[in-house]
This record gives structure tokens, sequence and C-alpha cells, in this order.
């Protein structure tokens, strides 16, 4: 990490003497800083730290109208701020915009102190301000291109949720959770439970699965629709349907046929066993005769003698 940053700021050949003293005063917070939060207790202990041993490491700035702009140690200058100091040991250096934002969002993210909501935020604005594609940004913050966008992902939640619940009761994983909702007012609704009954992600993603009726779903199975593009497979399924009936003691004679149409397939059940399957029709019922086709395509119907045809187009 140290050589990473020091290749960013310039920091491998510089002269101890560049160290200079810098009123506090003149020195202005960095406008691309994506840090939202500072906890006042880090920044009491960081005080006590630098009251005992000083200011280890200076802080980085470049020129700005009327003073200077932080470019790294933001946390530093706060606490010499608390503890009354007048000035701040300072490198000063050049640097654009771009390169700013850059270094402020690397220098966060490599020691974790940003939430998710201060990464996803600080990504859309190099990207929206500094005209980046997500595969540069990627590239030049050592990051693969998934997490980038799975990152910007959570902006989709509206600032309700990303303003007012803190990162310690509605993680990353409870955000993703609420992404898969419809919309806005189930979001919040979700969320404001999260936080009265300190629901753990488990428990979120079932309430959600709950709400989007998927428990539902699985009760009742998923449909399954055969779609046959073999005649050998469909004939084949007769078969064993046949084979199935004959063990409970029916019996069942099954022939095929190739004619120049297609096949023709013909189950038959003696008329004795009529009541014992289901209730075959009597001869002159509705079904259509022995040897008549169902028009057109494949088809099962009962014949007189108590036999059932199927036709099926050649393939």
């Amino acid at each position: 990490m140290k050589e990473r940053l020091a290749k960013f700021f310039g920091l491998g050949d510089q002269p101890r003497d560049e160290v200079r003293e810098i009123p506090l005063s003149s020195i202005r917070a960095n406008p691309f800083q994506p840090r939202r939060e500072f906890d006042e207790d880090e920044l009491a202990e960081l005080a006590a730290s630098i009251e005992a041993y000083g200011v280890l490491q200076p802080v980085i700035v470049r020129p700005a109208r009327g003073g200077f702009e932080i470019i790294a140690g933001e946390r530093r200058v706060r606490a010499c701020r608390l503890l009354g100091r007048e000035t701040v040991p300072a490198l000063v250096r050049e640097m654009s915009d771009e390169d700013v934002a850059l270094l402020a969002l690397l220098e966060n993210l490599q020691r974790q102190d940003l939430s998710f909501w201060e990464e996803a935020e600080g990504y859309a604005r190099l990207l929206g301000e500094f005209g980046m594609t997500q595969e540069e940004l990627a590239r030049r913050l050592g990051k693969s291109q998934s997490t980038i966008a799975n990152k910007l992902r959570l902006l989709r939640l509206p600032d309700s949720i990303r303003n007012h619940i803190s990162r310690e009761i509605l993680t990353e994983r409870h955000a993703r959770a609420l992404l898969r909702l419809p919309d806005a007012a189930s979001q919040e609704k979700v969320a404001k439970r999260i936080v009265a009954e300190r629901l753990t992600v488990q428990e979120t993603e079932e309430l959600i699965a709950r709400m989007l009726g998927e428990g539902r779903e699985r009760e009742r199975g998923p449909r399954v629709v055969r779609v046959y593009k073999d005649i050998r497979l469909f004939l084949n399924s007769i078969k064993r349907a046949a084979a199935e009936l004959e063990k409970a003691g029916l019996e069942v004679a099954v022939s095929s046929t190739e004619t120049e149409e297609g096949w023709e397939v013909r189950i038959v059940i003696p008329r004795t066993q009529e009541r014992g399957c289901g209730g075959l029709p009597k001869g002159g019922g509705k079904g259509p005769r022995a040897g008549e086709r169902q028009g057109g395509g494949a088809g099962v119907g009962a014949a007189a003698g108590g036999a059932l045809s199927s036709s099926a187009p050649a393939l």
C-alpha cells in the first residue's frame, strides 16, 4: 500500500527539507473526500498520540485559491485543530482534481475507513465528474469491474435509507437484499423493520422472500413441461406408462406403425377392465372410431373396442 500511494503522491525521491509548517487556518478540506463521518473518539485518540509524539507523517496538500487544499491527512489536520495547534507539517504537491479524487478514495479504501455507502458514492462521483468508465476505474483502483458495478447498485436504494440508517445496523448484505424489492416504499418499510427488530441478514432475506411469494412457489413445486424432439422418446414414454399399468394388474397392449403420414400408436386395454382403468367410454361414445386419426397432429382417442390410438407426424 505504501509503495502504491507513494507512486501517486510522488514521494519517492523527495528531500526532507520540502516539509513545511503550514498554518491550519490556510488549509481547507478535500472537496473529493469520500468520508462523510469522522469518529470523534478515534479523533480524540489520534490527538492524544500527536500531543505525545508529534505528527509522525506530514499531511499532503496542494495549492488552492487563498491557501491550500488537503490531498491526504484530513484526520491529522482535524486532530491538530482539536489540540489548538496553529500549524501542521505538510508536503505541497501539484495535482489534478481527478488524481486528488482517486487518491482520497484509494487511501480510505486501503485503510478500510469507508462505509459501503461512502465507497459506492465515491465510485459514482469519479464516474460522473471525470467521465471514467467502470473498467477504467476498476483498473486504476486495482479492483474488478464487477466489484465496482455491485457497489454502484446499492445507490438505487432511496436516500431515506442511505442517509438515516447506521452502517452498524444495516450491513451491505442487508442492502443487497433490499434491492430485490420492486419499489422504494417496500424497501423503506423493510428497512424500518430491520432497525426496529434488529433483523439479521438471513431473517431479512426470508422476510423479503415471503413478501415476493417465493415460499408459496417452492411449496407448489416447479411445473414440468416435457418436449419430445425424438419420436423414440415419445414411444418409450408410452411403453413405460403401459408397463406401470401392467404392474397394477391391467393387461395393456401397445403397438406402433409407421405410415406415409407419420407414426400411429395403438394402445389396447380389454373391455372387461374398463372400470379398473377409470372408465373408458363404451362403443358408440364420443371418442373417434378405431383407426380414425385425430385431425392434423398427435392425438389420443378411445376406439370402439376399448382401444386407444395415437398418431404423430414423422420427424
